[in-house]
């Protein structure tokens, strides 16, 4: 059985258990011991494995991208194309998610006494993530992409930081000479290859860790919690689904030249591995493995789009932001109007460029958009019950966004075409 159908079995069954455990055993004692002693910790192994590998596989991935494209003027094209196409489908998504929710109206039903139990319990929560959060976004966010100390960047996860130190380091690289060069750039493709083997030995658990890590979420979920706000999740989950069936399909289509059907099948194993680590940055080795063995692209073109993909094309990431600031506009009676609509689109563009690739990472800079156009901060707390099930869902998007992104890139840089990919043929790796 391939791995990705063993992904998918664990993903089924472990929903199934949590929302069966729920329903029978809600509060239970045995039940909190089970989610503490050994389903969130397998899970939390499995996401931990994969998050361990990022960033010495960003490093050498990006490194080596930028590295082999060689000219240091094609450099600055290839990324220019690449941000040009993350900012286009970003905006579109987030427009998108604002239509819908102005649409539907989710924040305007929502039983005030549902609203405050729903503050109640989740204040503390929010309290924490708000101490976290960013203060704002100025000159100093840009500054902050060149780390003092690339180490503590690793540390810290900064993921723009690194992309910023493995760009640098690629461009040097081109204007080294070859017999200078060539000893480092054979010492990162053998860690990415020691990475790789790394990561097969993550994915050995990945059905056991998913399953553990929905079944941790599924079973803390109350059906009352989802009744009352599922008006606002149908309309992040349609949005989401709109944006990929429609959006990202037509630009695989129109950029990307590919048949959007092959398309979503090659990358079934990213989607899968994205909807249960709820992770960009976790998902990114399999997106790597996917984009050079099931959609051929160039391993220079994936590995310099892939990582900065990320981190800057978070489609799904954007469409959750603007409606969640809109929706609790709603809950509160806080007016928006059209020309602040715009502003919170490009607000939500732009913090989902700086979110975490990791779970809940988009969550501090919904709380700077909030307090931005006047809306209670802390009313991030009456959505955190149902964000990990709405977080599986945007990853997944996002990582479908960097896909797409690839494609276009490589079929714009010449050396891969369409057929390549539908018929299955070699990959070029040059």
């Amino acid at each position: 059985m391939k791995l990705h159908n063993k992904i998918i079995i664990g993903l089924v069954l472990g929903a199934a258990a949590g929302i069966t455990a729920n329903r029978f055993a809600e509060g239970a004692a045995w039940l909190g011991w089970v989610n503490n002693n050994v389903m969130n910790p397998v899970g939390q192994v499995f996401l931990r494995m994969l998050i361990m590998t990022v960033i010495p596989l960003v490093f050498a991935s990006l490194t080596l991208g930028v590295a082999g494209l060689g000219d240091i003027r094609r450099i600055g094209k290839v990324g220019g194309k690449s941000v040009a196409y993350f900012i286009l489908s970003t905006t579109l998504s987030a427009t998108i998610g604002l239509v819908l929710v102005n649409l539907f109206q989710p924040g305007a039903g929502l039983d005030p006494a549902m609203q405050q139990e729903l503050l109640n319990t989740y204040r503390s929560q929010a309290q924490g993530i708000q101490s976290n959060m960013a203060t704002g976004f100025g000159i100093n966010t840009f500054v902050n992409i060149v780390p003092r100390n690339p180490v503590q960047a690793a540390a810290n996860l900064d993921m723009l930081a690194i992309i910023f130190v493995s760009v640098m380091f690629g461009a040097a690289l081109t204007l080294m000479p070859e017999s200078k060069s060539k000893p480092f750039t054979q010492f990162l493709d053998a860690l990415g290859e020691i990475v790789i083997i790394i990561i097969g030995f993550a994915m050995k658990l990945a059905p056991y860790g998913v399953f553990g890590l929905i079944f941790f979420t599924t079973s803390r979920f109350g059906w009352e919690l989802l009744e009352s706000l599922g008006l606002y999740m149908v309309v992040v989950l349609a949005g989401l689904l709109i944006h990929a069936v429609v959006g990202i399909s037509a630009m695989v289509r129109v950029l990307g030249g590919l048949n959007p059907l092959v398309f979503w099948k090659k990358i079934r194993a990213s989607l899968v591995t994205a909807f249960s680590t709820s992770s960009s940055n976790a998902t990114l080795p399999t997106n790597l493995a996917v984009a050079e063995q099931e959609l051929k692209i160039p391993a220079r073109i994936a590995g310099f789009v892939l990582p900065i993909g990320s981190t800057m094309c978070m489609n799904g990431t954007a469409l959750y932001e603007g409606v969640t600031v809109l929706f609790l506009a709603q809950v509160f009676g806080v007016h928006l109007s059209l020309g602040t609509q715009v502003i919170v689109v490009v607000l939500s563009v732009i913090t989902a460029i700086g979110a975490a690739g990791v779970p809940g990472g988009s969550l501090p800079l919904i709380m700077v958009v909030l307090a931005t156009v006047g809306v209670p901060a802390e009313g991030i707390a009456i959505i955190l019950g149902v964000d990990r099930i709405l977080d599986m869902a945007r990853t997944t998007v996002n990582v479908a966004g960097d896909m797409s992104a690839a494609v276009y890139v490589a079929r714009s840089e010449g050396g891969w075409k369409p057929e390549m990919a539908e018929s299955g043929g070699t990959p070029a790796r040059a």
